[in-house]
């Protein structure tokens, strides 16, 4: 593959990442799932390109640039998604909960 052609693969992702990120700060969910989805491809396609390129030096400081963008906006999805996650989490033992109640006191 050439090198060109890996930093448009990590471009793509970050691509979609930025697009993940909108999604998660409008807490479009299901948005959010088909780019994770997309972005799996994405990253599939990288890691399937066994070849390792030689990257000039440019170009590898362009890749070090794009992971760390890939990254930025992984970690201000997680801090959006984590909080919801926990608050699902505990609907759902309450839910749970409610649920065993009414079963073993249901008159």
């Amino acid at each position: 593959m050439e090198s060109n052609d890996v930093i448009s693969l990590y471009e793509n992702v970050a691509c979609i990442t930025d697009k993940m990120l909108c999604a998660a700060q409008l807490r479009d969910w299901e948005a959010l799932s088909e780019l994770e989805s997309d972005c799996s491809r994405e990253v599939e396609k990288i890691q399937s390109s066994d070849s390792i390129s030689l990257l000039t030096p440019e170009l590898r400081q362009k890749k070090i640039r794009v992971i760390q963008h890939i990254l930025a906006n992984d970690r201000q999805i997680r801090d959006i998604t984590e909080p919801w996650m926990a608050e699902l989490q505990q609907l759902m033992r309450s839910s749970s909960t409610s649920m065993k109640l009414n079963k073993t006191y249901a008159v």
